[in-house]
């Protein structure tokens, strides 16, 4: 099993909460985890229809074979459980006795919210981040194609192979199920549009212009796509320092593998003059980050900046006493344009500090407290301790 990071949160969660819920994108691991870390529990999938039609039509009955508590995997499949576990975990007096894994965050928090609220511990699990991937400092190129999916670091894994199954599995069965969306072709057609979207504003009048559906149609299928960890929306910065700002979000995938099946990139070698390389880059270094919170059980605390004549910040990290500028470039060569952003947010913001990220290995420390970081070594920066 590959070493995951969120381990220690997870051990944690189960000594404060007498249900914990791993919740995260298919394939990221969650049940490898949870299973490793609860080696004592029975386990039980409610993706087994057996199972899960055994849950749904006698929950009381299907909970009396786990009294001592148990793991439930994708137990969104079963909403019906949920009241009834609320009474057993009501009724014990002991921590982490039931383990709770989902896919479908929006399925799996309003049943939480409804029987579990204050019961439940909560965890979001992501693919592998850089410093989980086993073995060698991992070069740019094979990271954003290959992605973190943790199945493809077996030796036997086939990468192209992979993602055509994750892409036809999900259109197939997680879409069905959630919005019973009859037209899949279309929904496909709008999901290779979003990838070759990473890293830009959301408009979504022009998606629907592009995919041939409404305004409306395109929320909804972009909040699926939240739901279901594909996609997340980074929001700007709200404070605008009295100048006029972009309102509208940017969007990125929870994995650059899957952006770079969906947009049809067969090999690491294509990414070298690839258009979006660097919005794929950005992409992987914004996520990173995500995952540095989540891993530690903290809530999201990232933003982006730009205001209307094309000044732009790619990533606001909100400390509490004031957002840490982050900016992204795929170059290997350091440049004075890399400094460009944060010198203007210093400026707009009468601050000192920030941290370039970028595609080459050499650390540095400018003036003015900028940190220049290389991208695999993301892991490592101390936000608290990253002004100088």
């Amino acid at each position: 099993m590959i070493s995951r990071t969120a381990e220690k949160e997870l051990r944690s969660l189960s000594g404060q909460f007498k249900a914990v819920a791993v919740v995260g994108p298919r394939q990221s691991g969650k049940t490898t985890l949870v299973r490793a870390v609860f080696k004592d529990k029975p386990y039980a999938s409610l993706e087994n229809p057996d199972l899960r039609k055994f849950a749904m039509d006698d929950p009381r009955g299907f909970l009396s074979a786990y009294p001592e508590g148990a793991i439930f995997d994708e137990i969104q499949r079963a909403p019906e459980l949920f009241p009834y576990l609320q009474q057993i975990i009501d009724e014990t007096k002991e921590h982490g006795s039931y383990v709770l894994t989902g896919s479908n965050d929006f399925l799996l928090q309003e049943s939480i919210s409804r029987g579990l609220a204050g019961r439940a511990g909560y965890l979001f699990l992501l693919p592998l981040s850089l410093e989980e991937i086993p073995g060698k400092k991992p070069d740019c190129h094979p990271c954003l194609y290959q992605g973190g999916y943790p199945a493809l670091y077996q030796e036997t894994a086939d990468v192209e192979q992979f993602y055509a199954n994750y892409i036809r599995t999900y259109i197939e069965r997680d879409v069905r199920f959630l919005k019973n969306i009859s037209d899949l072709y279309t929904f496909e057609r709008f999901l290779r549009l979003c990838a070759g979207r990473t890293g830009q504003l959301l408009n979504m009048s022009s998606l629907a212009i592009e995919v041939g559906v409404d305004t409306k149609t395109i929320g909804s299928w972009i909040g699926l796509l939240e739901a279901t960890f594909v996609v997340f929306r980074l929001q700007p910065w709200h404070e605008h320092h009295h100048r006029r700002v972009v309102k509208m979000p940017k969007l990125y995938f929870y994995d650059t593998g899957l952006a770079c099946a969906l947009l049809g990139i067969a090999n690491p070698a294509q990414l070298h003059l690839h258009p979006l390389r660097g919005s794929l880059f950005e992409n992987l270094v914004v996520v990173e980050f995500l995952k540095h919170r989540w891993n530690q059980g903290k809530s999201n605390n990232l933003f982006f900046w730009r205001d209307n004549v094309g000044n732009e910040v790619d990533l606001l990290i909100d400390e509490g006493s004031g957002p840490l500028p982050v900016e992204i470039k795929a170059g290997q060569t350091i440049t004075e344009h890399f400094f460009k952003g944060i010198r203007f947010w210093n400026k707009l913001t009468d601050t000192t500090g920030g941290i370039v990220i970028y595609a080459g290995n050499t650390p540095q420390d400018r003036s003015n407290g900028i940190r220049v970081v290389p991208f695999h070594q993301v892991a490592g920066v101390l936000v608290g301790n990253s002004r100088k």
